[in-house]
């Protein structure tokens, strides 16, 4: 496992080079007591895969309270094979009601890039599977929160199958504190294997907008 100081340095190494990138006065800038999350996340938290800090960049403000809070009542987090879950989880224990509501409106008003392909797999497959995923989360990945289902495309494919195979494991989605987490658990072991994993998420890569 990479050690922490390594994490530390890659992280700011990351961070330092995007921000020499032109300045845009249209972007929000972090408060003092929110820079923190860019420093695992990236300048307008457009994800670290480095240190496998996903993108946060326009994500649904109903889907990231719920997420953080979920976090700090560690509901999410507290799986002993989830070791960046934990990370996260000391990270939104440590947030006022305060700090988390800005945390939850500065993720939404970032804008980054729209995240590179890593994950290769049958993608034709990957629909057929889909049109189970669909009916919660749209046919378009657009996500729907009455049914707290987030939408897939802004979501880093790395991070996609990560979190399939989390909830697939049991290492998310286990607490009975998260009935969400629990239904996606449920739903993933459709998912036959690690190809279908990386099917499904090759098809959702092809719904992303430029």
């Amino acid at each position: 496992m990479m050690s922490y100081g390594l994490r530390v340095l890659l992280t700011l190494m990351t961070f330092f080079a995007a921000s020499a990138a032109p300045a845009d006065d249209s972007l929000p800038i972090p408060t003092d007591d929110l820079v923190f999350c860019t420093v695992c996340h990236g300048v307008q938290l457009m994800g670290n895969p480095i240190i496998k800090a996903p993108r946060l960049s326009g994500m649904e403000t109903w889907y990231i309270e719920q997420q953080l809070e979920n976090f700090r009542q560690g509901v999410r987090g507290n799986h002993d094979s989830d070791g960046l879950g934990q990370e996260m989880r000391t990270m939104a224990a440590a947030l006022s009601d305060q700090q988390m509501v800005a945390a939850v409106k500065f993720a939404n008003a970032t804008r980054s890039a729209v995240p590179d392909t890593t994950v290769s797999g049958d993608a034709d497959n990957g629909k057929v599977i889909f049109s189970t995923c669909a009916a919660c989360h749209g046919v378009g990945g657009e996500g729907n929160e009455a049914l707290g289902s987030p939408d897939l495309t802004i979501a880093n494919d790395w991070y996609l199958v990560t979190q399939l195979e989390n909830f697939k494991s049991g290492n998310r989605g286990s607490n009975p504190g998260d009935a969400y987490g629990m239904q996606m658990r449920a739903s993933v072991q459709l998912l036959a294997d690690d190809d279908a994993i990386r099917d499904v998420v090759s098809y959702i890569n092809t719904l992303r907008n430029p």
